[in-house]
């Protein structure tokens, strides 16, 4: 009996030892680099959630296509709705880290979101890169170490972009802003205020709107009797609809400069004629000459996607591009750094080689100081001619 007894408890010993041993383990060339994704892919910002995914998967197949990274391991791809809920989007967030045990995630199509989603990341260590939210503090949370970068506009730079194009294409001497009321409306108030006043120019006043406001005229009469010579707005499809056709309900025919939110839905639907008037920031068009990895991108995303027959059909453009450099970058970070270990991630993606991606080539794509990859040199202006973007003056 004691012999049986022990070897009993011998047996269950060594099979936890072995339990034990194969959990730590390292990881081998067959076991998936988890990626995540948190974006709004229901609703009004589905369009643009897709986007993001779409520019995210036509990268991660072309890195896997070609071996991988560390001796062999592919990326495989986890996506979550936020619903563009800043809640959900943290919930997301938790999810992914906590029980999918991603070693990066990508994301933040709404700023809202992308800022209830930084302080989860950096206080869980794990990188977090935004490819479309433009909200300053995203990037410039206060954080060391700050585990947050991102490819895409931030609001400071792109509000002194709007400002300096307004002036030079209509002449703005006293702009007007119409914001939406939240937290990217309140990064991008406090840059264009910034803007306004290193150009030396006059604010005619500025005026907030909300997500589901359905005429704003009292709100746009304010700024015309300011004398508001060109409009400056940032919100997103529906509130921004909403704002061109309270103008054309007064028949105010005044110049609107956007922020690129309008490029995330149906805005030319649902905003009607005056949409194709409104000149908006974006990060890339796939119109025009192509360099070596747009023709190689436009060609993947042609064979990939049954809907793409050409660079009309991939809209919005930003959410491709951003996303397809950024995962780009993140895979050489993690084959520089040797390891899919975090802090190791984060200081090889400060200290990143140059990389010759879609939108520009990356010398440096990041810093310590600068966890911001693009800048204002690789903004385009563009607007809607039917329900395609492309640049001014196409």
């Amino acid at each position: 009996m004691f012999n049986r007894r022990m070897g009993r408890v011998l047996g269950l010993g060594l099979l936890i030892a072995a339990v034990v041993m194969v959990g730590s383990l390292p990881a081998t060339a067959a076991d998936p680099i988890k990626i995540g994704q948190v974006s709004a892919l229901s609703g009004q910002s589905a369009k643009s959630g897709e986007a993001i995914m779409r520019g995210l998967t036509l990268a991660i197949e072309e890195i896997n296509a070609n071996g991988g990274v560390l001796g062999g391991r592919k990326f495989t791809l986890i996506s979550r709705d936020d619903e563009s809920n800043p809640p959900k989007g943290q919930m997301a967030a938790r999810e992914l880290i906590f029980k999918e045990k991603v070693t990066a995630f990508f994301g933040g199509l709404d700023s809202p979101v992308s800022l209830a989603i930084v302080p989860v990341a950096n206080k869980e260590k794990v990188i977090f890169m935004g490819v479309w939210a433009a909200a300053t503090p995203i990037t410039r949370n206060g954080a060391d170490p700050n585990y947050v970068f991102r490819v895409s506009a931030m609001d400071a730079i792109v509000d002194q972009a709007l400002i300096q194009y307004a002036m030079k294409t209509y002449g703005t001497k006293k702009p007007g802003l119409m914001l939406i009321n939240n937290p990217w409306g309140e990064s991008n108030e406090k840059g264009l205020r910034a803007a306004i006043t290193d150009a030396k120019i006059e604010l005619a006043g500025i005026e907030k709107l909300e997500s589901r406001d359905v005429d704003v005229v009292p709100q746009l009469m304010r700024l015309k009797q300011g004398g508001a010579d060109t409009v400056i707005l940032v919100a997103n499809v529906r509130p921004s609809a909403t704002v061109i056709k309270s103008l054309a309900r007064m028949k105010w025919d005044v110049p609107v400069v956007s922020h690129w939110g309008i490029s995330g839905g149906r805005f030319p639907e649902l905003a009607g004629p005056g949409s194709q008037k409104v000149h908006f920031v974006q990060t890339y068009s796939f119109f025009g000459d192509q360099n070596e990895v747009g023709q190689r991108f436009i060609a993947a995303a042609k064979k990939k996607y049954e809907d793409i027959n050409g660079p009309e059909d991939i809209f919005p453009p930003v959410g491709y591009a951003n996303a397809y450099d950024a995962m780009h970058l993140l895979a050489r970070a993690i084959e520089q750094a040797g390891s899919t270990d975090s802090d190791k991630i984060r200081l090889a993606l400060e200290n990143l080689k140059p990389h010759q991606g879609l939108i520009k080539k990356y010398d440096p794509a990041f810093t310590a100081e600068n966890h911001d990859a693009l800048g204002y040199q690789d903004y385009v202006m563009v607007h809607y001619v039917g329900n395609e973007i492309k640049p001014v003056g196409k």
